[in-house]
């Protein structure tokens, strides 16, 4: 199956509409996504907001209107185009220096609590958690960003609470994920229409969202895919 775990809409800080980005992704043939807009710290929200910058991120009284969006669009995109979506949110905790996909969820996480605990608040809702781009993203610049970089530098604590790592995040390739044999996957961390041609991933699964998180989490059956034009 073709998949993508990381996406963005506009409901946080994608470009293109819930809609458009599930009719983008299948006319490209994907099997299943997971639509994961961020869900933002009380204290970066704060300082957005004190210096007039944009939020663009899923506050907590939004939360039921984003889920009541996906199931929707779940809908629509399995029968136009038999492709699943999977409910999901990026915990972005950019005080703390970390960012956790959580796959198919169904209640609100708080964003400002401890690494461990936010595992375990994805788990207990059934969804699975993955360490997103946990290391430098040297696409954006000589230097390269780290935006988990908690994840990493700590990642002898985190790395059996984890269902799986990004071992590759749009462009960037990290190759101390495979080195380390961490359970992995690749997505695109898509927010604009160019960024659908980027790192994806495989797998050899039955097409059901249950299926699928038990195939990411044994990572028996994962592969990753460079998607280009």
């Amino acid at each position: 199956m073709f998949c993508d775990f990381h996406i963005h809409t506009n409901f946080s800080d994608g470009v293109l509409p819930l809609r458009e980005v599930i009719d983008l992704f299948g006319r490209n043939r994907f099997d299943a996504i997971s639509i994961t807009d961020h869900i933002l710290d009380k204290k970066t929200f704060a300082n957005r907001r004190d210096n007039n910058c944009s939020i663009e991120a899923i506050t907590e009284k939004d939360f039921p209107d984003y889920l009541k969006a996906l199931q929707k669009e779940k809908k629509r995109a399995w029968q136009k185009y038999k492709m699943l979506v999977i409910p999901g949110v990026e915990i972005t905790n950019d005080w703390g220096k970390y960012h956790i996909l959580a796959i198919d969820i169904k209640k609100y996480i708080d964003p400002c609590l401890p690494v461990e605990n936010a595992i375990k608040q994805i788990h207990n809702q059934g969804g699975i958690a993955i360490a997103c781009h946990p290391h430098h993203k040297t696409s954006e610049g000589k230097e390269g960003k780290q935006l988990s970089a908690r994840l990493w530098d700590e990642h002898k604590k985190y790395v059996n609470l984890f269902d799986a790592w990004e071992v590759a995040n749009r462009d960037d390739l990290f190759n101390v994920i495979g080195l380390k044999k961490f359970n992995y996957i690749a997505n695109s961390d898509f927010h604009q229409p160019w960024h659908l041609y980027s790192w994806k991933t495989l797998l050899k699964s039955a097409k059901n969202v249950e299926a699928i998180k038990t195939t990411i989490s044994q990572n028996k059956k994962v592969a990753i895919y460079l998607y280009r034009r």
